[in-house]
């Protein structure tokens, strides 16, 4: 696929980088950019070279949800189409990328260099962990626009900060800035804008250098140990355990830890 609104690049070290590339309207998000960031996400989810995945942002906002200004906003839900013919509106839209996310075993890593808001957050929010630039700002907005959360915000948020705050932020359409962010739990560190692609990139490089095989296989334990009880739980990571006491890497780890030296992963 051609990238025109993002910018989507493999690296050698096995980190795939999405930027959000519409600066000028602060990254907000037409039907276009859905459709090349799902191909980049779907490339970069069958590409076994690629191991970490970071998505950011181009000039000073994150992503500023959809795009109500230039109409994209309304090219997602035709106001002039019935209830019945808008039924899969956003289901065939920007719930697209929720539902491959879910299924991705690969680190999902944001680098939030500026507003999150509306949709925008929710975006940032399906990340599997988030660091933010002090220039970060957060807001649930949808209420102030009559709407509710649409792109799977009701759903995340609360597994991230827990259900009161969750529905503060939800109810008030409130902007925190990255340090409140950092208090409640959204975000993991706060860093000068100029070191957040740095470490961001530095901490997907260390995750893409681990044993592949063993970090999608927890992070898949740790999503669905979420709905489980602990036997089954327990019963999972039995299973995972036999898969990852099969790969070389297990094999590698305790080696290099015999021969006092850094384990050198293949990921298989």
């Amino acid at each position: 696929m051609q990238f025109e609104q993002i910018i989507y690049e493999k690296r050698d070290d096995g980190v795939a980088v999405i930027t959000l590339n519409r600066p000028e309207r602060l990254n907000a998000f037409t039907r276009q950019m859905l459709d090349e960031w799902y191909a980049a996400l779907q490339d970069a989810h069958l590409d076994p070279q690629v191991r970490a995945i970071v998505v950011t942002g181009a000039g000073r906002a994150f992503c500023s949800g959809a795009d109500v200004g230039s109409g994209a906003a309304s090219a997602l839900m035709d106001r002039d189409r019935s209830l019945v013919e808008n039924r899969n509106f956003l289901r065939d839209s920007v719930q697209r990328i929720p539902r491959l996310l879910a299924q991705m075993d690969k680190p999902y890593i944001a680098a939030v260099n500026g507003a999150a808001v509306g949709a925008g957050m929710d975006m940032a929010s399906l990340a599997d962990i988030r660091f933010a630039s002090t220039t970060a700002r957060f807001g649930m907005t949808y209420v102030r626009m009559g709407i509710i959360p649409g792109d799977g915000g009701c759903w995340l948020l609360p597994r991230i900060v827990g259900m009161a705050k969750a529905l503060e932020l939800i109810w008030t359409g409130d902007i925190i800035d990255a340090e409140e962010a950092l208090r409640i739990g959204y975000v993991s560190k706060v860093l000068p804008p100029d070191e957040l692609m740095p470490y961001t990139l530095q901490f997907a490089q260390r995750l893409a250098k681990g044993p592949a095989v063993a970090i999608q296989l927890s992070k898949r334990l740790a999503y669905r140990g979420m709905f489980t009880d602990l036997d089954e739980a327990l019963e999972a990571a039995q299973a995972a355990m036999i898969l990852a006491q099969m790969t070389e890497d297990a094999r590698e780890g305790p080696r290099a830890f015999l021969e006092k030296r850094e384990p050198q992963f293949k990921g298989r």
